[in-house]
């Protein structure tokens, strides 16, 4: 799309709701070439600007860390044993559920989608301020996309480090910056009349509260 110098993202917003009037009325954060940017911030010639709703977030053993975005049940096991050394004494998982309510509504599953490309760019970025912050060996996060019946897990998060205090804090750290930072959003299929709903909040950069 073409826009005139100096237009702002919000202009650009503006500028496709007129033909789009349903994006006026979402509540949206931004981002400019797969980082997020102010509302104000002022376009340039190729960039690739997202509009990202609220949110919810592969290689070798031997890697530091990784991140994998997945189809179908997400397995912790082989995750564990990619992160365990013989230098480990602790191994901590994290899994998240789908549960049966949520706001007082009966829920029968939950479905994720999310901006591929700049949620492995933002995870990158939490993985490396986590190996900064804690004395920890490996680390891997998996998240599922599409549908999550009830019961199984839509994100595993997998810390191992030589003592249980920093593999914990390290999976808290990476599970809640997840879910504050990383496009990934989910919707809610409800019991039957109650039909389907969006949820989340608007991404919190930099693990702003």
């Amino acid at each position: 799309m073409e826009v005139a110098a100096g237009t702002s993202v919000d202009g650009l917003r503006k500028k496709i709701g007129a033909q789009h009037p349903a994006l006026l009325r979402l509540p949206l954060a931004y981002a400019i070439n797969r980082d997020y940017a102010r509302a104000d911030s002022e376009l340039k010639d190729g960039d690739e600007v997202a509009f990202i709703p609220p949110i919810s977030g592969g290689a070798g053993a031997a890697d530091l860390y990784r991140f994998d975005l997945v189809d179908g049940v997400i397995d912790p096991r082989p995750l564990e044993t990619e992160c365990r050394t013989d230098a480990d004494g602790a191994v901590v998982t994290f899994a998240g559920t789908t549960r049966n309510h949520n706001e007082g509504a009966e829920v029968l599953s939950l479905s994720y989608e999310t901006y591929t490309e700049m949620a492995q760019r933002v995870m990158c970025g939490l993985f490396e301020e986590a190996v900064k912050r804690f004395p920890i060996t490996r680390a891997r996060v998996a998240h599922r996309l599409g549908e999550v019946p009830v019961g199984e897990a839509s994100v595993v998060v997998v810390v191992a480090s030589a003592h249980r205090g920093p593999a914990f804090d390290a999976c808290r750290f990476l599970m809640d910056r997840l879910k504050n930072e990383v496009p990934i959003w989910k919707s809610e299929k409800l019991r039957d009349g109650d039909g389907e709903r969006w949820i989340g909040d608007l991404p919190k950069p930099g693990g702003a509260s």
